[in-house]
């Protein structure tokens, strides 16, 4: 049987809703959605199927499903507008604005090695409980306070990166609150300085009473391949307090975790993405300078990462495409994925940025093959 498919396509991007309908047909889609802009302009927004697990519910116009660390692209956007704010460079150390960090041999760590996962602390090294990560002082403290679990050189961030699934948030919206004059969180920002007063749907931390509109996710039918373990991934993701928990999905939902989650639509995730896309423009206001995003966009590590068994490429929050095909065929696309499937993307080059979210996770945390076969259907109507 067909899935219907609503929304809009561009004549000549046909070819991408037959990929969003051959997802459906051959991954068991429950819902999902997919949107792409060129040059700021929407050229494609579709959605299908449905936002709950029992298949009653129909993926409306305004559904909201959680992203995970797409979301991380997102905040990375938000560190960038500051950086062009004037209110810290990349290159200051994290102890300027928040000198508790410091401790530990964390010193010379800066803003960029931290949103580039160089910080050592890619998830918790000692028992805590899951829902302390809920209490926002307590969280800043504990990572404060935390060795990091590789070593550090002198002035740097280190050996390489080590993927922070959740801390990266912690750590970049302890600079975003003690830089704002009104001690604003990143979920804050959105809401009332980036995405809220342009009408783009998306939110750190869910009001409830918009939480009968997110998406049910359902989690992958087995957990994602690692490579060995180290001490690096079982911090990250294999103890029992590697992730927020024990509170529930209404309070999950609620919080404010900037690194993990994220809700919005794959429209507002595509949209806000095209400020990297088009040299630092929203709509057709410039948000941030070409000079700032340059700063943003340039690789700050590459290869083997201590934590997710891939060769990657960090800017200050995004990861670079170069040759992996992850985000298409440009080098120079950045984007991020988030667990399960969804992605973020955005390329210079082509002016193209666009989203893909989904409710039915698969055990991949990079280069789901739906995000892959939609963004290759793009490159190909381009």
């Amino acid at each position: 049987m067909s899935i219907e498919i609503h929304g809009r396509v561009a004549p000549g991007f046909e070819p991408v809703r037959d990929a969003f309908a051959d997802n459906f047909a051959r991954t068991d889609e429950i819902g999902a959605a997919f949107a792409l802009y060129r040059d700021g302009e929407s050229i494609v927004d579709i959605w299908a199927g449905h936002r709950d697990r029992k298949k009653t519910l129909p993926w409306l116009e305004d559904t909201i499903v959680p992203v995970f660390s797409t979301g991380k692209a997102i905040t990375a956007l938000v560190m960038a507008w500051l950086v062009d704010q004037g209110r810290f460079s990349y290159d200051d150390p994290m102890t300027e604005y928040w000198p508790d960090f410091g401790q530990n041999g964390k010193d010379a760590i800066t803003i960029a090695q931290a949103l580039s996962h160089q910080a050592g602390l890619s998830g918790p090294a000692t028992p805590m409980e899951p829902s302390q990560w809920f209490d926002r002082e307590f969280i800043e403290s504990y990572f404060a306070a935390q060795a990091p679990l590789w070593p550090l050189s002198k002035g740097s961030g280190g050996e390489g990166s080590g993927y922070h699934p959740v801390s990266f948030g912690v750590l970049a919206d302890a600079i975003v609150r003690r830089t704002d004059p009104k001690g604003r969180t990143i979920g804050a920002l959105l809401k009332e300085e980036l995405a809220g007063p342009r009408d783009i749907d998306f939110l750190v931390g869910v009001p409830e009473d918009q939480h009968e509109r997110a998406a049910e996710h359902m989690l992958p039918p087995k957990p994602p391949f690692l490579g060995k373990i180290n001490p690096y991934r079982e911090a990250a993701f294999l103890k029992p307090y590697s992730s927020p928990g024990r509170r529930g999905a209404a309070a999950w939902r609620s919080a404010e975790l900037p690194a993990a989650n994220g809700h919005g639509t794959a429209r507002a995730i595509a949209e806000l993405m095209s400020v990297f896309a088009r040299g630092g423009l929203l709509r057709d206001e410039r948000l941030i300078s070409e000079a700032t995003l340059a700063e943003a966009l340039k690789v700050r590590v590459s290869g083997e990462d201590k934590v997710l068994p891939f060769d990657l490429a960090f800017a200050a929050g995004v990861m670079l495409n170069r040759n992996s095909g992850h985000y298409g065929p440009e080098p120079q696309t950045v984007g991020h994925y988030g667990f399960g499937g969804s992605c973020g993307f955005a390329d210079p080059v082509q002016g193209l940025s666009g989203a893909y979210v989904m409710n039915r996770q698969m055990d991949v945390l990079v280069g789901d093959e739906r995000a892959i076969a939609l963004i290759n259907a793009a490159y190909g109507c381009v």
